[in-house]
Parts: structure tokens; sequence; C-alpha cells
């Protein structure tokens, strides 16, 4: 390379850096008095400190949607695309083709498009399921995805069974047992942990397993994983079916104030806990002159009405104790 070519391209080069600085100091000046911008990120607009001109607003925070507080956070919380979720067997990190056989202007596709997607579908599918370990979680999670929004579970607690189930699958619990037990166990067990629990005869109902097997199910993970499951408290249960019996709140707040009193005495002691919640919410019915029956609050509860009538008695029972001591 001569030395007048060499001259010639660092003259561009200067010249193209100038340009530069000039148009960067434009954007700095107010147009109308040259005073400084600046750009108010609470806003969303740029204008003028000296005469208050509006130059651009409605900027784009391109920035992320969380806080970091130091380097480890920001690392740990950058992503692109949605968050990973234990309620699928890849986490939410492979690529679905969807079953409508559309483009993306919503245009029917042809013949061979559609011969085409369909083999694209089952290549798909066979690379995010490629052994057993993922074919077992997928229909796992699955039953557990059933099973929770047929009982009202909210999205935490699916989570959470997920979780379950995937230490136990990694533990080697899975041989002997099948898939559906497993799920429903860990389903069981994730509602008493986040304290909604649900009765044995709920979960059974909408469990694919006999009771017998999801017992055993039950108490087999919570032996070899060490569950810290808590006994479930009466108190859990009142709050739903009073919202399924359509009971006012009056009612509601007796019952648990019986169910309170019925605390440390031997009237819970081996009792089950929603049959005890089903009497309280009937004894406060009939104490605040409700029109509620055993039949119905048995049919709620999925109890006994022989149950319903033994244990409200013991609460009446306590109530009027709890009235003459206060008299």
């Amino acid at each position: 390379m001569s030395s007048v070519e060499f001259t010639t391209q660092r003259e561009r080069r200067t010249s193209t850096t100038e340009e530069k600085d000039v148009n960067r100091k434009e954007l700095d000046i107010c147009p109308e008095c040259s005073g400084r911008l600046t750009t108010d990120a609470e806003h969303a607009e740029t204008a003028c400190t000296e005469c208050g001109l509006v130059v651009t607003e409605g900027h784009i925070d391109t920035g992320p949607e969380w806080r970091a507080y130091d380097a480890g956070q920001e690392n740990s919380r950058s992503r692109v695309g949605a968050p990973t979720t234990k309620m699928l067997h890849d986490k939410g990190l492979s690529s679905h083709i969807g079953w409508e056989n559309r483009d993306s202007y919503g245009k029917t596709l042809n013949s061979r498009q559609r011969q085409q997607i369909q083999r694209l579908r089952t290549w798909d599918e066979r690379f995010r399921t490629r052994d057993h370990k993922e074919r077992n979680l997928k229909q796992a999670l699955g039953e557990i995805d059933r099973m929770g929004s047929a009982l009202g579970l909210p999205a935490e607690v699916r989570e959470t069974a997920s979780v379950i189930y995937r230490r136990a699958l990694d533990a080697g619990l899975l041989p002997g047992r099948t898939i559906e037990g497993i799920a429903t166990a860990s389903l069981y067990a994730a509602a008493r942990q986040m304290s909604t629990p649900r009765s044995i005869g709920e979960v059974d109902t909408v469990s694919r397993v006999d009771e017998m097997e999801f017992k055993r199910a039950y108490r087999y993970i919570a032996r070899e994983l060490g569950l810290a499951v808590k006994p479930a408290s009466p108190q859990q249960y009142v709050g739903r079916l009073t919202s399924k019996l359509d009971v006012d709140t009056e009612t509601e707040h007796l019952a648990r104030d019986l169910l309170k009193l019925a605390e440390g005495t031997v009237v819970p002691n081996g009792k089950s806990p929603i049959g005890l919640a089903a009497a309280a919410i009937y004894a406060a019915a009939r104490l605040t002159g409700r029109d509620v029956t055993q039949d119905d609050v048995s049919t709620v509860a999925e109890v006994s009405t022989v149950t319903i009538r033994n244990r409200y008695q013991e609460l009446l029972d306590l109530y009027e104790e709890q009235q003459s001591v206060r008299l």
C-alpha cells in the first residue's frame, strides 16, 4: 500500500469519527434554546433542562423485568424465553410444534406442507422423549397436572408434587410400583406440605389407582425420601368446605372457634381432620340458625353422616361448657 493511499484512508476514518462526535453532540443539545438534554427514565422522555421542551417521549425500556443486587443474581436470573418449570419433563427447554396445520399468517397448509410438518412433529416428539426416564416423567407429570386441576390445587402445589416425583425417580423407588400410584402419592404429599390438604377420599376419586395402592405408595415414598409432612389440621379444610356449602362468614368464624376450643382436648385425638371440620361447620350452622343439613355437609366433605353426628355433639358440649364458665 502506498503512502498516499494510507493517508487517504486515515483521513476518511478521522472524518467519520468527527461526524459521529458532531451527531452525538447534536443529540444532547436542545433544538430550541441549545440547552442540555436529560433523559427521565421514570417518565420515559427526554427533555431540556433550560426551557423544558420534551424532545422525545415513550422510550422503550430494554432492560430486564427483575432486579439484581450483585453479579451472581444477575447471572442466575438472566434468561431468554419463557421461564423453566418442573411441571414439564424437559423443564420447558425444548421446542414444541403445534397441531394446527396453519402458517404464521393463519393460512391453511397444502398437502405437501402438512406431510412435512407432520414428519417434523414426529421427530420433535422423539427427540423430546429420548429415553425411558423422560417418557416416565412425561406420563407422570401429565397425571399430576390432571389430578391437581381436578382437585383445584394451585400451581405451586403441582410444582412441589413434580419435585417429589423426580426425587422418587432418581432414588429408584419406581420399580415394582405403578407410575400413577407414585404420582398420586406425590400430589397428596405436596398438598399436605403446602397446607392445602385433600382427603384420601377426594384424591382417590380423581386417581387412576385404587385407594390401597395409593396409601401404600404414599407411606413408601414418605419413609424413603424422609418427607417432612405434618398431620393435617381441621382448620385447613374449613375454608374450602364453607365455600362449597355457600355459608356466611359468621358461620365460618364460629366453626373455626369451635375447632380452636377442641385443640388441647381429647376430642381431636384419632379423629379424621376433614370429618372434624365438617362436624364443626354443622355445629356452627346450628348455633347460628343456618339451614344446613347433615346430608349437605356429608356430601361436600365426603364423610358419613354418622361421623358428623358423633363429632358435632362433642364440639357443642365444649362450646356450652365455655359459655357456662363465662356466665
